[in-house]
C-alpha cells in the first residue's frame, strides 16, 4: 500500500491531525507565503536564504536566520525525495495565510510531477460561530472530515500556478483580475486575495486593514497588548489568517512611520514579536501625539 503524506500549516493543526491517528506522517509546512522575496514555483537556493533573511528580520529576531533556512530547505527536500506513489492529502484553512501556501504547494508539487494529490478544505463548521481554522477543531472532527477529500483537478494545479507568481510578484494587477472571480477553481482564492488587497489600503484610510483595526482599539482604550488583540480579533472577519506576531509587527511598523503612529511603552523599544525576556504584559501601547 502507498504511503500517505498529510500537509498542513500551523503546528496546531499539525498535532490535532497526529491525535485524529489518520494512517500517514504528518509534515507542518512554514512559511509566510503571501509576503517577503522569493521566485515562483519551486525555490531556488538563493531564494530560501533571503527567504531566512526575511523572516528573521519581520520578527525582529525572533526566527533565527540558519534555524529558518534549515527548515525551509528540509520541507522542500521532503517533497523531492517522496516516493512516486505516495499520496498526498492537503488540509488547510479558506485564510489569506493559507490559501498562498497551498497554492505554491501544488505549485512545487506541479513541479515534482506529483498529481496524486487530494485537498480538504474546511472553511466553516457548526459547532464554531466564528471560525478561523482546522485548530479551532477537535481531532475526532478532522478525523470524519478525511472522506471529504477530493483529487485536485489539471485545472486547480494551473490555477495555483497563476496564484502563486501574483504572491511571488507581488503583482497588483494579477490580484485585482483574481479577486474578480466568481468561479475560480480554488474558490477560496478570491476572498484571500481580496484580504490582501485590504492589507495595503482599508476604508479608504492609509492604512491596512490590522492596522486600521489595531488604531481603532487603541482610540477606544485598549493599551495592553492582550486587550489589543481581542479587540482586533473581534473587529475582525473571519477567516483569521494572522496571529499575534503579525500583529505585533503592524504596530511597531506604525510606530516606525514618519511621522510616528503610535507609541510604545515598554523595556524595550518595540513590541516582542517571538520569545523574549520581556514579558507582553510590560508594554503598552497608545496613539502617537
Amino acid at each position: 500500500m502507498a504511503a500517505t503524506l498529510h500537509i498542513t500549516s500551523g503546528d496546531c493543526a499539525g498535532q490535532l491531525l497526529q491525535e485524529a491517528k489518520l494512517s500517514g506522517e504528518i509534515l507542518v509546512w512554514h512559511d509566510i507565503l503571501y509576503d517577503g522575496p522569493r521566485n515562483p514555483g519551486w525555490p531556488s537556493e538563493a531564494t530560501l536564504q533571503a527567504r531566512a533573511i526575511f523572516l528573521e528580520q519581520s520578527t525582529a529576531g525572533g526566527l533565527d536566520q540558519a534555524y529558518v533556512l534549515e527548515t525551509l530547505q528540509a520541507q522542500y527536500r521532503k517533497l523531492s525525495e517522496m516516493p512516486a506513489d505516495t499520496q498526498i492529502v492537503l488540509w488547510f484553512d479558506a485564510c489569506l495565510f493559507d490559501q498562498s501556501m497551498l497554492c505554491h504547494i501544488l505549485t512545487c508539487l506541479q513541479h515534482l510531477k506529483r498529481s496524486q494529490v487530494e485537498l480538504i478544505c474546511i472553511d466553516a463548521h457548526p459547532r464554531i460561530e466564528r471560525y478561523n481554522g482546522l485548530g479551532q477543531l477537535q481531532p475526532s472532527e478532522l478525523a470524519a472530515s478525511y472522506p471529504t477529500r477530493q483529487p485536485v483537478s489539471p485545472e486547480q494545479f494551473e490555477f495555483a500556478y497563476q496564484v502563486d507568481r501574483a504572491f511571488a510578484e507581488q503583482d497588483l494587477a494579477a490580484f485585482q483580475t483574481l479577486a474578480a472571480q466568481s468561479h475560480a477553481p480554488i474558490q477560496w482564492i478570491p476572498a484571500a486575495v481580496k484580504r490582501w488587497l485590504q492589507e495595503h489600503s482599508y476604508a479608504d484610510s492609509e492604512f491596512g486593514r490590522l492596522e486600521y483595526h489595531a488604531l481603532a482599539a487603541l482610540r477606544t482604550g485598549h493599551h495592553s497588548p492582550a486587550e489589543i488583540f481581542t479587540a482586533v480579533a473581534q473587529a475582525d472577519t473571519p477567516p483569521q489568517y494572522w496571529g499575534d506576531t503579525t500583529l505585533w509587527a503592524k504596530i511597531n511598523g506604525l510606530a516606525d512611520r514618519t511621522p510616528p503612529q503610535v507609541r510604545i511603552q515598554g523595556p524595550s523599544p518595540r513590541l516582542p514579536q517571538w520569545q523574549s525576556e520581556h514579558p507582553l504584559a510590560q508594554y503598552r501601547v497608545y496613539l502617537a501625539g
